[in-house]
């Protein structure tokens, strides 16, 4: 009587290796599950890049780097119209354009894109953690309007002059460093056309100001008392751009660490209650609080 013997069948190589393939595939699957941050992580730092680039390539040639505006294009950064806008607005405006104010669609970009242009764009108009203010905002007050004289020149809530750019909502957007720079080193990256100018006249005569307008027959010169002078160009025998801001180059020196810091705070306190101000209240009333 012969016994029976169970045999088992030879297993093949396309087999062995299709298992083997089964097996490999699905660790790297496996491995990769388990490293959803890093690489979310990664992709976000990489939207925000893009953004930035984005924006600096694109838009700033319109808006300004910092999105207040250009020779082309509005102020996005600190225009309450454009602040108050939800960001699904922001998104379906950058996806439609605007053809009639000469702002193309972007809509090539995508929806995640645009979304990231826009989170960009939240960090240029000051939607960020607020970090302490460095000094005192009433002492500032106080050496802006006095000692400091920045009041002769520059305008917060409606008092002030108008020679130069208004600060009312000037440090919504900026950091305390990026204002003390501002301060102490008015001239670095000027452009050499939005500082001050000279005009010499055939008869010798001088005028010293901030050209507001000019075209190839005349320049509109504005002098520090804040008066507006048409000149025609036939009349002027030379014109100098200065290279330099109007602002004294010296405040470094001239104003202790404390009281920069105190002129810096005020800033900051003056923009940033411009976010929070109700509905009927007075510029001077928030400014007063």
């Amino acid at each position: 009587m012969h016994k029976c013997r169970k045999t088992s069948s030879p297993v093949s190589r396309e087999t062995f290796a299709t298992v083997f393939w089964l097996l490999a595939t699905t660790a790297s699957v496996l491995s990769a599950q388990n490293k959803p941050a890093a690489n979310s992580s990664e992709t976000s730092v990489a939207r925000q890049t893009d953004a930035k680039t984005a924006f600096e390539s694109v838009c700033a040639s319109c808006h300004g780097l910092d999105a207040r505006g250009g020779e082309r294009g509005p102020d996005i950064a600190s225009r309450p119209e454009v602040v108050r806008k939800t960001d699904a607005e922001l998104v379906k405006i950058l996806a439609d354009g605007r053809a009639a104010e000469g702002m193309p669609s972007f809509a090539s970009y995508g929806p995640v894109r645009l979304s990231a242009l826009v989170a960009y764009l939240r960090t240029l108009q000051g939607r960020r953690k607020e970090t302490p203010l460095p000094g005192d905002p009433a002492r500032g007050k106080g050496l802006f309007f006095g000692k400091a004289k920045c009041a002769e020149c520059h305008m917060v809530s409606g008092q002030g002059g108008f020679f130069a750019q208004d600060l009312t909502t000037y440090a919504a957007g900026i950091g305390t460093e990026e204002v003390r720079a501002a301060i102490v080193k008015p001239d670095k990256n000027l452009d050499p056309r939005r500082g001050l100018v000279t005009v010499i006249f055939g008869d010798s005569t001088k005028l010293s100001g901030m050209a507001r307008n000019e075209d190839n027959f005349s320049v509109q010169l504005q002098t520090p008392d804040g008066v507006f002078h048409l000149l025609n160009k036939s009349e002027i025998r030379a014109l100098t751009y200065a290279g330099r801001s109007s602002m004294p180059p010296d405040y470094g020196a001239t104003l202790s660490s404390m009281e920069l810091n105190d002129v810096v705070s005020y800033l900051l306190h003056v923009s940033r209650s411009k976010k929070t101000t109700k509905p009927g209240s007075s510029p001077k009333d928030e400014d007063e609080k």
